[in-house]
């Protein structure tokens, strides 16, 4: 039987261990995709460190993955075909009638929605089987590396913006310039936004300006909320960073119906009541996508020229590259390439 290469974690809080395994076959409703490229996520510790409960060792991490659908199993809808090009992201289906599916909350799914890399094999491998309800097509005019990011943390950003209520000519703040934030303020620039990056120190103002930024606060030297105030008040702040404390700063910028839209996972944040009454401000965290949200962003990202900053590592290098992103030692994304 055929082989290939897969990073497996054996066991919550266990190393990164490439292992050969049979390269597996598609069941009912599924695909096998070569994988090409996979992006490592700062989420992909709950694999792991066996935070979510359910995950079953060994498993194998990633769920940013782009590459060529190599086999179909039975039942598999007609418009999936051997040699399209494809990704996958966290999403790897759901039932789609209970009501949780129906208002959106896929996380409440009766059924259990299936997260790649976390209740399936994802794709810090050679190969991997998904289900078809997480596949999108890659546009010819992205390669894999290119695609590879925008699974989850382009996604995760493109989604929250046109989500977030803020019309053509709103203030829109990105706090943080990271590896989710320096796609947000791209996204945001291209959705008409006046886009306004906030981080700590003046050497980020350079890349705020070169990603497209209207205007850079420097939160170390500034007070990112007045300096927001000053601007007219923010519709949307997209909070990419993991910090509570600069959330926090940053809230008093908020303009009258204005959201904190929350994406990184960070300690906790501390709000006077009076602020979110008074103007009727609100904090919203927001997840990533399903499939058509993650073909949509590849789709608008190769119309609007947005593009993710990325470090590429060798599949047998996985364990470096994920140090080196979960660290925050990578200044953006980290992409592992499997070589097919």
């Amino acid at each position: 039987m055929a082989k290939m290469r897969a990073v497996q974690v054996p066991r919550p809080n266990g190393p990164l261990e490439i292992v050969e395994r049979s390269i597996p076959e598609p069941g009912a409703g599924s695909v096998r995709i070569k994988v090409q490229a996979c992006g490592i996520c700062h989420s992909d510790a709950i694999t792991k460190e066996g935070i979510f409960p359910g995950i079953q060792y060994p498993r194998v991490p990633g769920h940013e993955v782009a590459g060529i659908i190599d086999a179909v199993g039975p039942g598999v809808a007609p418009r999936w075909k051997p040699g399209q090009r494809v990704g996958v992201g966290w999403h790897g289906g759901h039932c789609g009638y209970c009501d949780a599916c129906r208002s959106g909350d896929f996380f409440a799914c009766q059924t259990g929605v299936q997260i790649t890399g976390i209740m399936y094999d994802g794709g810090y491998a050679d190969y991997m089987i998904a289900p078809e309800q997480g596949l999108a097509l890659i546009p010819e005019e992205l390669s894999p590396i290119e695609a590879a990011p925008l699974m989850c943390a382009g996604l995760t950003t493109f989604n929250a913006l046109r989500n977030s209520g803020a019309q053509p000519g709103d203030l829109v703040a990105v706090l943080g310039l990271g590896g989710l934030g320096h796609l947000g303020v791209q996204f945001a620039v291209k959705m008409g936004f006046r886009t306004v990056g906030i981080a700590r120190g003046k050497d980020k103002e350079p890349l705020a300006t070169k990603l497209g930024a209207w205007r850079y606060i420097d939160s170390q030297a500034q007070d990112p909320a007045a300096e927001l105030l000053k601007l007219g008040g923010a519709r949307v702040i997209l909070a990419t960073a993991t910090s509570g404390e600069a959330m926090t700063a940053v809230l008093g910028g908020l303009g009258p119906h204005g959201t904190l839209m929350v994406l990184g996972a960070g300690g906790s944040i501390s709000v006077a009541p009076l602020l979110l009454i008074s103007g009727r401000r609100s904090i919203e965290g927001w997840y990533s996508g399903t499939s058509i949200d993650s073909q949509e962003t590849l789709c608008f990202s190769v119309l609007a020229g947005v593009r993710s900053m990325n470090e590429v590592f060798p599949l047998e290098r996985a364990a470096e590259a994920y140090e080196r992103m979960v660290s925050g030692k990578a200044r953006f994304r980290v992409v592992l390439t499997t070589g097919n």
